[in-house]
């Protein structure tokens, strides 16, 4: 395996040489876990007479059913556990050279001058070479997943001389979506006509030491700051020469720079998600909203199975219409009726026939009748509608229609902690006048009412609890308020509903009178025992279905947490079979949760001190109903108490839908086979309830066919967002996307991303990680990517490639990289300092976030800061660095900026100047490490950098705060966790490392 699994990981026995890095402590620079285990021998030069024979898919594209057993594990549920076959047959002491010539797949990857040369050893008889047309399909590629030897394989190196061939084209798909590494890596954008780019030739195959690997034409900077051993590889591979995910997005950048990207039917690839684009609507869903996987989808399952990519679309059902032009809002009286049949909604995606008497459905693929009161003729010979450019259902992908029915306001929901151990913290007058400070503004500056609608008022209820519940009757007619208290939380009855919840305007002073009194409260019942994570939670439910309205709940909590009822009995994070309580949400919690759902009640939690370490977690309801778990410190320090303050006041004033339902169509030739996400799932993929939703809730849709796809009529996909808004209207959202169709596997990988897919296999495997073993979602990651480049390499490559050249389809080049980076993640690869809670807060915040924000994740952005200084703008945050330890220079300053996280790291030898000006400190040795605040001086750098800050942080879902990093200080490891193209501190292998087991793995597939 590529990573070393921690100590509190519950996985089988390793071997001597395995340590916490992932790989031997004290052997020699040789691979001691060789993906060639089978081999006699490697070579990382090749014969110029040495060619494998691949048997090349024409553009026919037929594919014969050996072609599909080759790749064909999607089916199982476990697709690396079709690798695990012994080999009972005696295998050969030698081989006839020429089977020994076949079995040595060279490896032309950039070669790195500081690698030592590896020694020579004995393979163990259990993996000596044998002639691979000796085993079968599968048993031949059951060797990849077997235990390393031993011992480490004899390695032997070839003298190559590498030059660049100017007469020869990247051995691509012809269309310039191919790409290698070993050549200096300037890659033309998407848009840009095909050239000639250098590629590796060899010179003869000679004897003896390794000559420098350097490409004649793009010398190496040999001024770079030397690597850092975490950034090496034991391979020997230059890292500075692989694909680099900060050039993919800057090529993206520029081509889309200033340009409008067109949704129109059946549109071409849109510009990635971490890309700024102005997109017009014209007839096609915008990718905010609905970003397919691929946009050319596979014609029939046999060319999907041998892609080994899924299938499928990311949805941000309630996107940010700040980012694109407003969705129109039209009566739902006055559109289209759409298909009578399936409930699929109208949509440019129907066909229009007899003149606009009938359409056709692509999702159902039956014909409706048009009402005589929605009657249209139609023009031209594709049959459109004459009033299309009048009707949002008609020629947009994106439409709203508001129904007739109105509901009850959302409503703001306050409960408040007042036991032993809140009173006992001091912290809960600051709670209270947040609180106040909150809704004065709110009041003041009118963001609870919509111009002119005075019904639109936002009403607000409020409530303590310790062991008890108190209700607060605010009614305005009352001189103060009541206190109601309910001992009985079991079978919580409400002794009153009006006057819970009253419209801010009329209950602020008394809402006011009452959080002044709070800290003044006496511990009436001890907690020393705790109190249910569920209590607060059933209170607020009841006040909101005993007032049939939606809402938010917002919960500050001080005390223990426990949880009651019965667990699932699950593996687990830590792969074993028995049960879990703490990592599994009680049946009780779900039964709750789903209460919430259908209420349209969504929970916030503020836990307001440090829980004791194997306590219950609290977040699972807040989760699983939109919602959120936000943690402090007793909210001593001012960095908890200004991030406090940031995340009430950005869930307060965040934009929400309330008793969302989901609804999923698809053409009739798919069927959506999964749905990924934070939500409760259900019998039905594609039907989904949620009790609120946000901008940025993003869910992954896997679809699967059910049989062959028509290639005219190309393929539809439909979500239908059915909710209630703040002022308590329903509305419909309809978004509709349609793609391209294709025979031909070459055109599938063409349509791909690596953004995208980065996405989606970060929510499937974190939605997987409570049910399966984190080691075989890890390994299934790796044969996943592994057999997706044997299946480019041998169906997609027009021309003749060597077997020591890496192929990359165009659009992927990144894959490698976040693929490693999701694998080595601390919710799927547990560190030392790793708590079971933090690994559980980190897993269902990235689930909850959109394409962008999961990109900045697992790749941050790693921004000098001191180039910039005699500049007169901020620093750039599209002039990122390569996120390795080799691009720190002991003399700089960095910014690592995730959703999560922003550190600062500050090198030894920074002028003093330097830290005058930004952190006010004489020298190095007296600045201040950890969380701090940076000081507002008047000088150029300080405001450039506090601005850049400033400005990042309004784009994440969370308030965070600055860590500072010195160099050699005990907290770097917070820096090397975000250094994701290195060796990680939990174990996870270095990039340049995991690509060249991806590529010797996808190589051996093909021998």
């Amino acid at each position: 395996m590529m990573d070393a699994p921690s100590r509190n990981q519950s996985h089988p026995p390793c071997p001597p040489w395995v340590v916490q890095n992932g790989w031997s402590s004290d052997a020699p620079a040789g691979p001691l876990c060789n993906p060639l285990s089978d081999l006699q021998q490697l070579s990382l030069g090749c014969e110029p007479s040495q060619n494998l024979s691949y048997n090349h898919l024409q553009a026919s594209g037929v594919y014969s059913k050996s072609d599909v057993a080759a790749f064909s594990t999607r089916s199982n549920s476990h697709p690396s556990m079709q690798y695990v076959c012994k080999v009972d047959q005696s295998i050969p002491d030698g081989l006839s050279p020429t089977i020994q010539e076949r079995n040595k797949p060279p490896c032309s990857l950039p070669y790195n001058e500081a690698a030592q040369p590896m020694q020579h050893y004995s393979p163990p008889n259990a993996y000596q070479a044998v002639d691979p047309s000796s085993y079968s399909q599968h048993t031949y590629r059951s060797l990849l997943n077997q235990p390393p030897a031993q011992h480490p394989l004899p390695v032997s190196f070839s003298c190559v001389e590498p030059q660049l061939n100017h007469n020869q084209h990247l051995a691509s798909d012809g269309g310039n979506s191919g790409s290698f590494v070993g050549f200096n890596d300037m890659l033309t954008s998407p848009s840009a006509p095909i050239q000639q780019q250098p590629l590796w030739s060899f010179a003869a195959f000679s004897k003896g030491s390794i000559n420098d690997f350097v490409p004649t034409a793009s010398p190496l900077d040999h001024n770079l700051t030397p690597q850092s051993p975490n950034s090496e590889s034991r391979y020997g591979l230059n890292p500075e020469l692989l694909p680099s995910v900060v050039k993919v997005m800057a090529e993206d950048r520029a081509e889309w720079d200033g340009k409008v990207f067109i949704s129109e039917h059946f549109s071409r690839l849109p510009p990635l998600a971490t890309t700024s684009c102005v997109i017009e609507d014209r007839g096609n869903v915008s990718p905010l909203a609905i970003r397919s996987i691929t946009y050319c989808v596979p014609c029939d399952g046999q060319t999907a199975l041998l892609s080994r990519l899924p299938l499928g679309a990311l949805v941000t059902p309630f996107f940010n219409q700040n980012e694109c032009l407003p969705i129109p809002l039209c009566e739902h009286t006055d559109c289209v009726v759409g298909c009578r049949w399936c409930g699929a909604s109208m949509c440019p995606a129907m066909g229009w026939q007899d003149c606009g008497q009938r359409f056709y459905c692509p999702f159902c693929g039956k014909l409706n009748e048009v009402p005589w009161q929605q009657y249209q003729p139609t023009k031209g010979a594709k049959g459109v509608r004459v009033d299309k450019d009048k009707r949002p259902e008609l020629s947009m992908g994106s439409y709203e229609t508001l129904n007739s029915e109105k509901g009850e306001a959302a409503a703001l929901l306050l409960a408040i902690d007042v036991s032993a151990s809140a009173l006992r913290g001091g912290h809960l007058e600051f709670v209270a006048q947040q609180i106040h400070t909150l809704l004065t503004s709110l009041v003041r500056g009118g963001v609870c009412r919509e111009a002119g609608d005075s019904s639109s008022d936002l009403r607000v209820g409020l409530m303590t609890y310790d062991s008890r519940i108190h209700l607060y009757d605010l009614s305005p007619d009352l001189s103060r308020p009541h206190m109601l208290v309910i001992a009985e939380t079991e079978d919580m009855q409400l002794p009153v509903r009006e006057g819970l919840l009253v419209s801010l305007k009329d209950c602020i002073e008394s809402i006011d009178s009452v959080l002044q009194l709070i800290p003044q409260f006496g511990a009436e019942c001890s907690d020393s025992s705790g109190l249910s994570i569920e209590l607060p939670v059933k209170a607020g439910l009841a006040v909101l279905q005993g007032l049939k309205c939606p809402g938010k709940l917002l919960i500050f909590h001080t005390a223990a947490l426990i949880e009651t009822g019965h667990t699932n009995s699950s593996s687990g994070f830590f792969g074993t079979n028995k049960p879990k309580s703490i990592f599994q949400p009680s049946e009780k919690a779900i039964s709750l949760a789903k209460e919430c759902i259908i209420q349209g009640c969504g929970v916030h939690m503020f836990v307001l001190s440090q829980q004791d370490v194997g306590g219950a977690w609290p977040g699972h309801i807040p989760f699983l109903t939109g919602g959120a778990l936000h943690t402090y410190s007793y909210l001593q320090g001012e960095l908890d108490r200004e991030r406090f303050s940031t995340d009430l006041k950005r869930i307060v004033e965040t934009e929400t839908a309330y008793k969302a339902e989901l609804r999923i169509f698809v053409s009739k030739d798919l069927r959506v086979s999964g749905c990924y996400g934070l939500f409760v799932p259900g019998s039905n993929p594609g039907h989904i309830a949620m009790a609120t939703l946000n901008c940025r809730t993003t869910l992954a849709v896997e679809l699967t066919h059910s049989k062959a796809l028509d290639e005219t009529r190309g393929a539809a996909v439909q979500v239908v967002l059915s909710y209630t808004s703040q002022t308590g209207e329903r509305r419909t959202r309809v978004q509709t996307l349609t793609l391209r169709c294709s025979r031909h596997l070459q055109d599938t990988f063409r349509n791909y991303q690596a953004e995208t897919l980065l996405t989606f296999y970060c929510k499937k495997m974190y939605c997987a990680v409570l049910e399966r073993p984190l080691q075989e979602l890890r390994k299934e990651l790796q044969t996943d990517v592994t057999e997706a480049l044997a299946s480019y390499r041998k169906h997609c490559c027009s021309s003749s490639v060597s077997a020591g050249q890496l192929v990359l389809p165009q659009f992927l080049r990144a894959l490698p990289v976040y693929v490693n980076g999701l694998r080595k993640s601390e919710v799927l690869l547990p560190g030392l300092r790793s708590s079971v809670h933090q690994r559980l807060q980190q897993r269902c915040r990235v689930l909850g976030l959109d394409t962008r924000s999961t990109v900045r994740h697992f790749y941050p952005l790693l921004l000098p800061l001191l180039p910039s200084v005699d500049s007169s703008s901020p620093p750039d945050p599209e002039g990122a660095l390569r996120c390795t330890s080799s691009n720190l220079d002991s003399s700089g300053l960095y910014l690592v900026h995730a959703p999560f996280t922003v550190l600062l790291w500050v090198g030894t030898q920074v002028p003093a100047g330097t830290l005058v000006e930004l952190f006010n400190a004489s020298c190095f040795s007296s600045l201040p490490s950890g969380e701090t605040n940076l000081p507002a001086l008047e000088n150029c750098l300080s405001i450039r950098v506090r601005s850049l800050i400033s400005s990042l942080n309004s784009d994440v879902p969370y308030a965070r705060k600055l860590v500072v990093v010195k160099q050699g200080d005990t907290c770097e490891e917070a820096l090397q966790r975000h250094l994701v193209e290195d060796k990680s501190p939990n174990g996870g292998a270095s990039y340049a490392d995991f690509l060249y087991h991806l590529h010797v793995n996808s190589v051996r597939l093909l021998l």
